[in-house]
């Protein structure tokens, strides 16, 4: 024995031990894997040993491995026997391997319940403290079902230490274990009250969390909370109150009445930032709760405001993004004292921080009125030129529109300026993705407000033709989807519908939706401008026009997309019939002008329902109104109709070799010659041509910027300046003046107007009659009815339910904490847990007495009380006060005379506790068991 102690010294005096092994990782960081691997065959032979002291060095080693990100899960079996160990050193080595190896899903857990229940029973706290942090990581429902007992024993330990950590290990048990909460919350309790503050905070964190799923269940402690609040000076424990007030609050909104108090002083005098936060978010959430039931709270509204003011102002941008996040929060129900700092607002539009820049964003969305909305654009739109990163721009682009259609349009008092708006954001030069926001906007726009469509459909048409005359793409194309289809839908309020139909025939590539578009409104503008021509019997420009189509269309049918070769087929067809019935009339037309000697100087002749035109744009009758977002998930289900049922019954698979297979595509042909003839590489001539081409363009194109050529140049190495081309330009675009957009004529009409109205009017006026002055003045109709299947409503609601992985979720719990109910029936009084014992003791005794008292006095009742006990009855209150008239008024006198004395009692009590409150109290906050807190009702 003394030999193998003797060489087991000698062996460990040649191991290597954690800081070895972090010095050789660092060392061999070129072959570092090679020399981990060679470590690890080490530690496997170190475990392989009967010395747990080699055995925890390597544990240690493992574990460092671990962090590195090696499975060690092969050695569970080896931790587990270091976890054992009687040494605390060596324990420890193994409680660490363990919190950081095993998971709840471990299979080998179920060998350590024993062990850790030893633990939590040892004698020494370290031991029990170091089991129970061990144990919070990898807790599962076995576990905290069998060692459930034993941790809540520990919160009645003598010792604070292991007091604090059983109440937050209960937490995890309860997550793992819910029914344990019911037997454990009494025990949960005590330890608020607990004489530790470390315990103390504890317990608030763990109610907390608590709450968190089911607050209901914890609107009992509210006197307790209410005390800790007004008597601790932890600011971490008091954050964890004040949520947790925060929580409770619109349950009971009685005690958000005397939370406005102690929250409003807690904001005058703390210091900190995060405490001051939480006060201003509970009192929010209070002021929300009461708003009912209680006269407006100005002043605890603008000092939360003004607080928060000195938050965004500050250098942090931590503070600075709270501080936004939390007047949006104001924002929701006092709108008109956030607006008072819309200046602050704007300036945040310009902080570096992206986040706290689109925080910004979501406030001026509530901020806006009627009166500053064209303002709030204007600086929005100004912002966005100086604006960097395109996905700011994009969300800075959705949030004009979002401002600007809240409330269906609910704020715009001249649709004009949000044409014009809408417009200039299509045409600002940056490669920006919500095209598809602006073009639903313009459709929606015109669809709902029908006063405003012909200035709409006018600058539809002046937008196609910006397009197509110019060469670089300066419009988003997904407007130009909108373009088209408005120009085709309300054709009639084209000016000049001719002209549209030219610049829609001139579309350059588009992709599928878009052109597919172009090609069926250009269908619908030619039906119009056919009738016209039509009517006046001029035939010869229908078919210079349906040429004109023809050949587009012909261009269009060879695309690679489906949908636009069936429209541009479909075209075609419609385009050939036309032609062959207008050429017949055209025959007709010049034999009757032959054979009449009168001419036909322009004069129609012809009934208009009796035309080609009429019969092409009967395709295209019909208004089209709004229809809801979400209408077609709305639409009922017919009867007998299943879904999910077959219509042609799957084919069963047959074993016959006679059925041949088709293993080649039925619907495309396979030619392999003209495969190989598209991959073949181009030869030296094919380049050399290309080549050529493309100089020979660049050559010729004004807009290329050219470097010094040999060819241009004299002898002397200059220009021939006098030999340049001149290229004239056709400016038939408006030109665009930098810094003036066509919008900003609005914005200066309303302003002229606000001057004039304030020289007639008063100077002193509220806001709400101002905003009535402007609607009176612009009354546009808009469509607020949408389209939706028979017996469906916009409130349907299609939310989903609670995550099904939310942990919390068990948690909802209906805890019973009032004793079982009595028989009296008493009116539903806010009381704490305290007083409850106290009135059911009264309420028995005055019982006993009027009983007692009937048995003296009426024989008549003797009778009734023995046929009662043998009948038994349920009696009311109501029966049992039911005595003779003189023994009623005898026994009001007594109630009254009874109740006067406690009315005084307790107007004394009160002036002495308040007294004693102003004596003690720095605060000046009341006693707790002076609130009225919220419990169950008594029945």
């Amino acid at each position: 024995m003394a030999l193998k102690k003797v060489k087991g010294n000698i062996e460990r005096m040649f191991d290597k031990n954690l800081t070895d092994l972090v010095r050789g990782i660092r060392n061999n960081k070129e072959n570092e894997a090679k020399y981990i691997s060679q470590c690890m065959e080490d530690i496997k032979q170190e475990l392989r040993q009967d010395n747990l002291t080699v055995k925890s060095n390597a544990v240690a080693k493992l574990t460092y491995l671990q962090m590195l990100g090696y499975d060690i899960s092969w050695a569970g079996f080896n931790i587990i026997e270091v976890m054992s160990s009687s040494k605390f050193t060596l324990k420890r080595i193994g409680y660490l391997s363990a919190s950081q190896s095993f998971h709840c899903d471990s299979e080998l857990l179920m060998l350590t319940t024993n062990m850790i229940r030893k633990e939590l029973n040892s004698q020494n706290p370290y031991e029990s403290g170091l089991a129970l942090t061990s144990l919070s990581c990898y807790i599962s429902t076995d576990l905290a079902r069998d060692l459930s007992n034993d941790i809540l024993t520990l919160l009645s330990s003598t010792k604070p230490y292991i007091r604090k950590k059983a109440v937050l290990m209960m937490y995890k048990v309860f997550l793992k274990y819910p029914e344990a909460l019911r037997p454990a919350f009494p025990r949960l309790k005590e330890k608020l009250e607990d004489p530790d503050p470390g315990v103390q905070s504890a317990a608030v964190n763990v109610v907390c969390e608590l709450a968190r799923k089911n607050p209901k269940n914890y609107l009992s402690l509210a006197p307790i909370f209410f005390k800790l609040m007004t008597t601790s000076t932890n600011n971490w424990m008091l954050i964890k109150i004040i949520k947790l007030f925060g929580a409770l609050t619109p349950l009971e909104p009685r005690l958000g009445k005397k939370l406005i108090e102690p929250l409003t002083n807690l904001i005058h005098s703390t210091s900190a930032m995060s405490l001051l936060y939480e006060c201003i978010n509970t009192v929010i959430a209070v002021l929300i709760s009461i708003s009912s039931g209680m006269p407006n709270h100005a002043a605890s509204i603008q000092l939360c405001v003004q607080k928060l003011r000195i938050l965004i102002e500050d250098s942090d941008q931590n503070l600075k993004y709270l501080g936004l996040l939390a007047m949006s929060k104001i924002l929701k129900t006092h709108p008109k004292s956030v607006q008072a700092h819309k200046d602050l607002i704007l300036q945040c539009l310009e902080d570096k921080d992206e986040s706290i820049r689109l925080r910004a964003l979501d406030l001026l969305y509530g901020m806006v009125s009627k009166k500053n909305l064209m303002e709030i654009v204007k600086k929005l739109m100004v912002h966005m030129d100086k604006a960097e990163g395109t996905v700011y721009r994009d969300e800075l682009l959705s949030k004009i529109i979002l401002i600007c259609s809240q409330n269906n349009y609910q704020f715009i008092t001249n649709f004009e300026w949000y044409i014009t708006v809408l417009v200039e954001l299509a045409q600002m030069e940056f490669g920006s993705k919500q095209g598809h926001v602006i073009g639903a906007q313009l459709m929606d726009v015109c669809i709902r407000v029908q006063a405003i469509r012909s200035f709409a459909v006018a600058e539809m048409a002046q937008l196609l033709e910006v397009y197509t005359s110019t060469s670089q793409f300066t419009i988003m194309q997904e407007v130009l989807y909108a373009a088209a289809w408005l120009c085709g839908e309300f054709v009639s309020e084209l000016q000049k519908p001719e002209d549209t139909l030219l610049s829609l025939l001139k579309y350059k590539i588009l992709p599928q939706h878009i052109e597919s578009v172009f090609i069926q409104n250009i269908i619908k503008i030619f039906a119009s401008v056919m009738e016209k021509y039509e009517l006046k019997e001029q035939y010869d420009d229908i078919l210079r026009l349906c040429d004109l189509v023809t050949e587009k269309m012909s261009e269009s049918i060879k695309s690679g997309e489906l949908e636009v070769q069936e429209r541009a087929s479909t075209s075609l067809i419609i385009m050939k019939i036309v032609q062959e019935e207008i050429s017949a009339k055209k025959t007709m037309g010049n034999t009757k002008i032959l054979d009449s000697d009168e001419p036909l100087e322009g004069k129609s002749v012809m009934n208009p329902e009796a035309t080609v035109a009429a019969e092409l744009l009967s395709l295209f009758n019909g208004e089209l109104n709004p229809v809801a977002p979400k209408a077609q998930k709305k639409v009922p289900v017919p009867e007998g109709l299943d879904l999910d049922a077959w219509i042609n019954e799957p084919v069963e698979e047959s074993d016959s070799e006679s059925e041949p297979e088709f293993t080649e595509n039925l619907f495309v042909k396979t030619d392999k010659g003209r495969n190989e003839k598209y991959q073949q590489e181009p030869t030296e001539d094919d380049i050399r041509r290309s080549r050529e081409a493309r100089k020979y363009e660049q050559q010729n194109n004004p807009h290329y910027l050219k470097g010094n050529s040999t060819e241009s140049s004299n002898g002397n190495g200059r220009e021939d300046i006098e030999n340049i081309p001149v290229a004239e330009l056709d400016l038939n675009v408006p030109l665009k003046v930098v810094g003036h957009k066509r919008s900003d004529k609005y914005l200066k009409t309303s302003t002229d107007k606000k001057k004039s109205k304030k020289k007639s009017k008063k100077k002193h006026r509220s806001e709400s009659s101002s905003d009535e002055n402007v609607q009176q003045e612009f009354t546009v109709e808009v469509k607020r009815d949408m389209e939706l299947p028979e017996g469906a409503t916009l409130s349907d609601s299609d939310s989903d339910h609670a995550h099904k992985d939310d942990p919390h979720r068990a948690l909802d719990i209906d805890l019973d904490f009032t004793p079982p109910p009595g028989p009296n029936l008493i009116s539903p009084i806010i009381i704490s847990a305290a007083n409850q014992n106290k009135r059911t003791i009264k309420l028995k005794k005055r019982r006993n007495t009027l009983r007692t008292s009937r048995r003296r006095k009426s024989p008549v009742r003797k009778r009734a009380r023995r046929g009662e006990r043998r009948a038994p009855v349920n009696i009311k209150k109501e029966s049992l006060l039911v005595v003779d008239k003189e023994n009623e008024e005898k026994g009001q006198t007594k109630i009254k005379k009874v109740k006067k004395e406690k009315k005084e009692k307790k107007k004394s009590k009160d002036k002495e506790g308040k007294s004693k409150s102003k004596k003690h109290g720095s605060r000046g906050y009341e006693e707790a068991l002076g609130i009225s807190t919220p419990s169950k009702e008594f029945q």
